[in-house]
């Protein structure tokens, strides 16, 4: 039966739009779900990662700086919707102030370093076929943003959800669109070769690449990390945090027995017994921020010669094919992880960076985090902490885990959190503006809604 479904998803794909190169790669990772590969990376095959160079002791030439940032392009993931969250549209459109959203503030980053620096610096963002449209219609407003005829976007390939029990692609008429599903962001290896746009950046002069989350507003285009990035003449190389309790579900580094290679493990890999060893801060101490450095050039050749199949690590996702529906059936995602690529390219390498590199905005927890005066954003897109401790926010998620309710609850701006430690609401909870949190407060479930008063101030222990 597997025979039949391998050919009934290929079909379908080329039927879609989705032959060639993302044909290639689906096969490639349908077989290795047939011959039973998970993906589970066991901890008896890895050993912890050691000491790695850190951005803050590299002395980087400025000049050598600047040259590197001229030759390189900033590309952001941009194919999700926020659908944790409730939207319907790009994430990167959600506001973080009265008047900018994530995709403004990485408009502005951009600007600032051009002006800065006197460098190109294209913005290229990966669309799904479900962000595109709205995000394009956003940059229209950037009239300077294009450079030198480049695209603004290339798109994210899609590919048939399959039925656990048989491996043929699910049929679902009662919402077809949830037939297909992204094959994680592993995709962008062969989705950038088969727009042409790999191609058309290197003949282009350009010679490195950026690569990061468009809700990480912290992944600025750092002219000293672009110099040492050259300068280290690795083909690869990814940008991580040193790990706390907070980042224990969080991808990490590892050293790979067999080779030697530093690989990337994620959670969806890792076996139930070895979950302890996993979620051990002290024993795997990097973490990935999802933020990469490519040499285009040596990406291209790689791609080329392995006709877009850069044989990552699979990761077998198993879900309902209405993932609001537990009684429909059952299916596997195959998807691949993007950082996963510093195991495939000989010489990939790592480097340690500030926290303030990594600026994710998950839930509505982090949203109200960012939204608060904790962060300082600046006229040049930057996000900078504007207090010593960040405070840790768990809201009921019954009231407060989509925007819209997330929005009607805060509906005269975020409160001051610059002086909290904690601040834990449980309930149906209305904040009136001006209101100010100090230390660590829990606002319990009343039973019925309840609002604090404007210009109140809360304080907790």
């Amino acid at each position: 039966m597997s025979g039949a479904g391998l050919r009934q998803a290929i079909e379908k794909m080329e039927a879609a739009g989705q032959g060639g190169a993302p044909a290639e790669v689906f096969k490639h990772y349908y077989q290795e779900l047939e011959s039973g590969a998970t993906g589970v990376v066991p901890e008896a095959d890895i050993e912890p990662v050691g000491d790695l160079p850190l951005l803050e002791d590299q002395q980087v030439d400025p000049e050598q700086a600047r040259e590197a940032l001229a030759a390189t392009v900033m590309i952001r993931l941009n194919g999700g919707l926020g659908t944790s969250m409730g939207m319907s549209k790009a994430k990167s459109l959600l506001p973080v102030t009265e008047d900018r959203t994530f995709l403004d503030l990485i408009v502005d980053q951009v600007r600032a370093t051009r002006e800065a620096h006197g460098v190109r610096l294209p913005l290229v963002l990966m669309n799904s076929f479900r962000t595109r449209e709205d995000t394009l219609e956003a940059l229209a407003a950037h009239e300077d943003l294009p450079v030198d005829g480049l695209p603004l976007d290339f798109m994210q390939s899609s590919e048939p959800k399959l039925r656990s029990d048989d491996l043929t692609p699910v049929e679902w008429p009662d919402d077809p669109d949830l037939e297909w599903c992204p094959p994680g962001h592993g995709d962008i290896y062969p989705s950038l070769l088969a727009s042409g746009l790999l191609d058309e950046l290197v003949a282009r002069g350009f010679r490195y690449a950026l690569v990061a989350n468009s809700d990480n507003l912290g992944a600025t285009p750092d002219p000293r990390l672009a110099g040492w990035f050259a300068a280290s003449g690795a083909p690869f190389a990814i940008e991580v945090c040193a790990r706390t309790k907070a980042d224990r579900k969080g991808g990490h580094l590892a050293v790979r027995r067999s080779d030697g290679r530093l690989i990337l493990r994620e959670v969806a890999q890792t076996a139930p017994e070895d979950l302890d060893a996993f979620t051990d801060e002290n024993r795997h101490r990097w973490f990935s921020t999802n933020t990469l450095w490519w040499d285009l050039q040596q990406l291209r050749d790689v791609l080329t010669e392995r006709r877009g199949v850069l044989g990552l690590p699979l990761i077998r996702n198993t879900k309902t094919v209405d993932p609001g529906d537990p009684d429909s059936p059952e299916v596997f995602q195959i998807e691949t992880a993007m950082g996963a690529a510093i195991e495939v390219f000989e010489g990939a390498t790592a480097i340690g960076v500030p926290r303030s590199r990594f600026l994710p905005v998950k839930t509505t927890n982090d949203l109200l985090l960012l939204r608060s005066d904790t962060y300082a954003v600046g006229a040049d897109g930057s996000i900078t902490l504007d207090t010593e401790k960040v405070c840790h926010v768990d809201l009921d998620p019954r009231f407060f885990k989509r925007i819209g309710d997330f929005d009607q609850r805060f509906p005269q701006g975020v409160p001051s959190l610059r002086d909290a430690e904690s601040l834990t609401v449980r309930g149906d909870w209305t904040f009136g503006p001006d209101v100010r949190i100090t230390g660590r407060v829990d606002l319990e479930d009343a039973g019925d809604p309840a609002e604090v008063e404007p210009g109140a101030t809360i304080e907790g222990l």
